[in-house]
């Protein structure tokens, strides 16, 4: 195993080595030469799309320092801001990325890529094959024999003399001794250097522009979204219930006037005028439960998805461990979207039975939502992920959506919360 693992960084370190003295010298010298053409306006123009190329080869090299060698190394790069059309736009994209400190420490690095990366990487892979060398030498060597036409004809012929092919033998045992114990060691300390040099100066702060950035994007698709709810929920009260009492109005000033005339027709006008003022109650109670459910707001979250569960057309089963209250617009945010997801789930999966599992662990709601049916969902394919995605973000939520085709489809859910109370019994 420890041969394996050493041959595999051997070959890790060759690929980086031609990789670091082709694509990252070539860059760092096209980077330079765009930036000095600055000057003539020409590399202000050149200069975005090459760096989105230089950024683009950059994460790759990140990628692999943490699939191939388990370093994670995250993006320092700050949130490009909107930029404006034409040559106006281009100024600004240039201007960013000049300022932006994440554009030096990438050209830092592809010098440093080119030269001490290289050198570490043809290391690594060298070290391990001096041992076979060395035994290849204790056997002879090639050497030719025979020179006719321009051309050298070679045998193999041992080497004069015992005391050379055995030291050459025995450099070769040290070699390969040092290969086992160095190589791994020599790609460590190549990946550590690529991660000094590419992880953010500082993390902590990078998180927190991301986070920034996160939830300023949400905070805007809130206020859409709650701009189109109450556009429908003004609808709503124009079309129904307030159409509905409007009419019984109506018909109650129609039987003032028929009591005394027409008392029959009354009757069945003040008929109408009941059915019509239970319909409208109905509808109210309906748009009342569609802003915030009185179950979710009486019995919280966990009893608030059975309930979404027992009116489900699927057989589903609800676990839930949440030993307390969640604040009130996380709960509802959190309701909604188990309550999209599982008419989602009726619609187009073609499912038999959905399990839905909530959990608060470690400061965090944990909603899991699994389904088995045909799979192959699609967050870009109109569903309503994407904007389940958005709801939860605004609160620095997360979602993960897996559904391979054939199933099952699987839907997680994360939201940072705390319990305020304990859950009501």
């Amino acid at each position: 195993m420890n041969i394996r693992a050493t041959a595999l960084a051997a070959v890790r370190g060759l690929v980086l080595a031609l990789l670091s003295m082709v694509a990252s010298l070539t860059l760092f010298i096209f980077t330079v030469v765009t930036i000095s053409l600055s000057s003539v306006l020409v590399g202000v123009f050149l200069l975005p799309p090459l760096m989105a190329g230089v950024r683009s080869y950059i994460n790759l090299r990140r990628r692999l320092a943490h699939q191939w060698f388990g370093v994670r190394v995250r993006e320092p790069y700050r949130p490009a801001p909107e930029f404006q059309g034409g040559v106006i736009g281009m100024l600004e994209r240039y201007r960013w990325i000049m300022t932006d400190r994440a554009t030096w420490r990438d050209l830092l690095w592809l010098i440093c890529d080119a030269t001490a990366g290289f050198t570490l990487g043809i290391f690594a892979f060298a070290l391990p094959l001096y041992g076979p060398y060395g035994w290849v030498l204790a056997l002879g060597v090639w050497r030719p024999i025979v020179h006719s036409g321009g051309s050298d004809w070679y045998t193999f012929v041992p080497i004069r003399g015992q005391g050379t092919a055995t030291l050459a033998g025995l450099l070769g045992f040290v070699y390969a001794g040092l290969g086992l114990w160095l190589t791994r060691k020599v790609m460590a300390a190549h990946t550590r250097m690529t991660g000094a040099q590419l992880r953010p100066t500082n993390e902590r702060e990078r998180e927190l522009e991301m986070r920034v950035a996160r939830l300023t994007e949400t905070r805007s698709d809130a206020l859409d979204s709650q701009a189109a709810e109450l556009r429908r929920i003004e609808r709503d009260l124009h079309d129904g219930a307030q159409a509905r009492l409007v009419a019984m109005g109506m018909s109650l000033g129609a039987i003032e006037h028929l009591l005394e005339r027409d008392p029959q027709k009354a009757k069945i006008l003040l008929s109408e005028a009941r059915e019509s003022s239970s319909k409208a109650l109905t509808e109210l109670r309906d748009l009342v439960r569609g802003i915030h459910p009185p179950v979710l707001a009486e019995r919280g979250l966990g009893d608030a998805v059975r309930a979404l569960a027992m009116a489900s057309p699927l057989k589903t089963e609800v676990s839930a461990e949440i030993p307390g209250r969640i604040e009130a617009p996380v709960e509802s945010a959190a309701y909604f979207a188990v309550s999209e997801i599982l008419t989602n789930a009726a619609k187009h999966s073609g499912a038999q039975r959905v399990w839905v599992d909530l959990r608060h662990e470690e400061g965090m709601l944990r909603i899991v939502i699994t389904d088995d049916g045909r799979g192959g969902a699609d967050a870009s394919d109109g569903t309503g992920i994407s904007g389940i995605e958005r709801r939860i973000g605004t609160f620095d939520g997360v979602l993960a959506l897996s559904s391979p085709v054939g199933g099952p489809t699987m839907v997680t859910m994360e939201l940072p919360c705390e319990l305020s109370s304990p859950q009501p019994k």
